[in-house]
């Protein structure tokens, strides 16, 4: 056996155990806007308890398109020291439109919380993207809770239309070629 063979079996294991541990804590539908697209820790904190590792998944899917801008973020505010999320990340990742989640394409992240920067006792993080596929997709969001740690955030995706010159463009190109075409065809018969 060697090094290479070793280390993709490790990676696979990982990836299928740490997929394997998350919990689904909320579904967002069918295109979350910034009504729909709230979400929270479960009751009792992160992980069902606030206390120790964790990672939770946010469902979302994508229709129509072509393509969506879209923007997550969570938030952990914490009353106490203790309540801090240790390590606390999020990322958006693909689901391949398969059952398997060992084939999942990570998008946006991983994206480390900081502190926020006018709120005292505060955590967070965002980020944004331009989803193109068509499909399900999740945040993963990951972290050690203490206490009785908790966050919550929201995602939101809006449609982004194709403009109307874009068509126009490729019909101008589609003409050159033609023109171009008839050239060449004019010349050999000649």
């Amino acid at each position: 056996m060697n090094l290479r063979t070793l280390l993709y079996g490790t990676a696979t294991l990982l990836a299928l155990a740490g997929s394997a541990n998350a919990a689904v804590v909320a579904n967002l539908g069918v295109n979350p806007n910034s009504t729909t697209g709230a979400f929270q820790s479960p009751i009792g904190g992160a992980g069902g308890d606030g206390l120790g590792a964790f990672s939770d998944q946010v469902v979302f899917t994508l229709s129509g398109g072509p393509a969506f801008l879209t923007i997550a973020s969570a938030t952990n505010v914490f009353a106490k020291p203790s309540d801090f999320i240790g390590s606390f990340t999020g990322s958006v990742w693909f689901t391949n439109n398969t059952v398997p989640t060992g084939d999942d394409i990570e998008i946006i992240g991983p994206i480390a919380a900081t502190a926020c920067p006018v709120t005292p006792n505060c955590q967070g993080f965002s980020g944004s993207t331009i989803l193109t596929l068509l499909g399900t997709y999740y945040l993963q969001l990951e972290g050690v809770g203490g206490g009785t740690s908790g966050y919550g955030g929201n995602l939101a995706v809006a449609q982004i239309p194709i403009p109307g010159a874009l068509a126009l463009f490729a019909t101008g190109v589609a003409g050159l070629g033609l023109l171009s075409r008839r050239r060449k065809i004019k010349k050999l018969e000649a």
